[in-house]
């Protein structure tokens, strides 16, 4: 009796989880989300977007993103397969100064991402392989 009752909830689990990896495209759609986490340099978070935090918008439909880079407007395309991302290498901007120095970091680290995931308090994470390198939250438009 015990051994079924694990197999149970071994294969409640995988359905379960299967499940949410089906829903986190949907999500992706029309949602803008801001980024609270970027990975890389030893400056501050607030030191590298004095003013304003990045946020990206996906379209699912046209397969754009679209966006500010704390400072810059942006849009570009993107493919994904399932949980694989990827940007267009193209990344056109406006041309406004920007202090901080954090448009180039993540313009850079944006165009390393291959994949992603949405965990279980609804943040985005654009991810290199296995390690993470931007997490963003989603905002009320």
């Amino acid at each position: 009796m015990k051994k079924h009752t694990q197999l149970f909830i071994c294969l409640l689990t995988l359905i379960l989880s299967g499940c949410t990896t089906l829903k986190s495209t949907a999500v992706l759609s029309n949602e803008t989300w801001e980024l609270e986490y970027i990975t890389g340099p030893r400056i501050t978070f607030e030191g590298l977007f004095p003013e304003n935090k990045p946020q990206i918008t996906f379209n699912t439909t046209s397969k754009e993103v679209s966006g500010t880079t704390g400072c810059n407007g942006f849009a570009t395309k993107y493919t994904s397969e399932g949980q694989k991302i990827k940007f267009d290498e193209n990344f056109p901007t406006t041309m406004r100064y920007c202090e901080g120095g954090g448009e180039q970091v993540f313009l850079k680290m944006i165009k390393e991402v291959n994949n992603y995931y949405i965990d279980n308090e609804g943040k985005l994470f654009l991810n290199k392989d296995d390690v993470p390198m931007m997490r963003f939250k989603k905002i009320a438009k």
